[in-house]
């Protein structure tokens, strides 16, 4: 008696940066030591220590952190003053998660049908930047500063800023909304920040 056992086969997909080979990467041109000093990242000491007039973006990037060679990560503090926007912007290299550390925030992105998702986010809560869509961080808040940690699902996540003039020439907030797919009041929140 013969038996015959079919067995399933499952496919992953996988998108996601290639893994690299070995523990971590030394980058071309590196003549320091490998020590501890090369996974530590020292350029956020003293960001609190004044606070700043206008947002304020510190980030932990490939150019700034070389040990984040192959890493597929990076990392930035964002610092928003009271009444202060991140105004539109895109990041195509890379996914963005958000925590908020400290104020509130008003966030918002626009998917690929051109729907708007908006969310007031508090003191501990994290929101997600899906790679490639256009979103924005905006602190309404008149007296109260906001902090919020950034990270990115690449060493060398880049913004790409929706120009400015568009919300600063005069054109009408009605076309505007239509535009973009929204209402006057998000318009209005929006060119409120390119104007303090």
């Amino acid at each position: 008696m013969i038996f015959a056992f079919a067995l399933p086969t499952f496919k992953r997909a996988v998108a996601s940066d290639p893994d690299i080979i070995s523990d971590f990467i030394v980058p071309p041109n590196f003549n320091g030591t490998i020590d501890g000093s090369f996974f530590t990242f020292t350029g956020f000491r003293g960001i609190f220590d004044q606070a700043p007039e206008t947002f304020k973006g510190s980030k932990a990037s490939l150019v700034e952190f070389p040990a984040l060679t192959g890493q597929s990560v990076s990392y930035a503090v964002l610092q928003f003053p009271p009444n202060t926007l991140f105004p539109p912007h895109t990041r195509p290299d890379a996914t963005g998660l958000l925590f908020l550390v400290d104020g509130t925030l008003e966030v918002g992105l626009i998917d690929t049908k051109n729907n708007l998702y908006t969310q007031k986010l508090q003191t501990g809560d994290l929101f997600i930047f899906p790679k490639g869509l256009v979103h924005y961080q905006y602190n309404s808040d008149l007296r109260r500063p906001a902090t919020a940690i950034a990270a990115f699902g690449s060493s060398s996540a880049r913004a790409v800023t929706v120009p400015p003039a568009i919300f600063t020439m005069g054109i009408d907030d009605t076309i505007l909304a239509k535009s973009f797919k929204t209402d006057v009041r998000t318009i209005e929140k929006i060119k409120a920040g390119f104007t303090n």
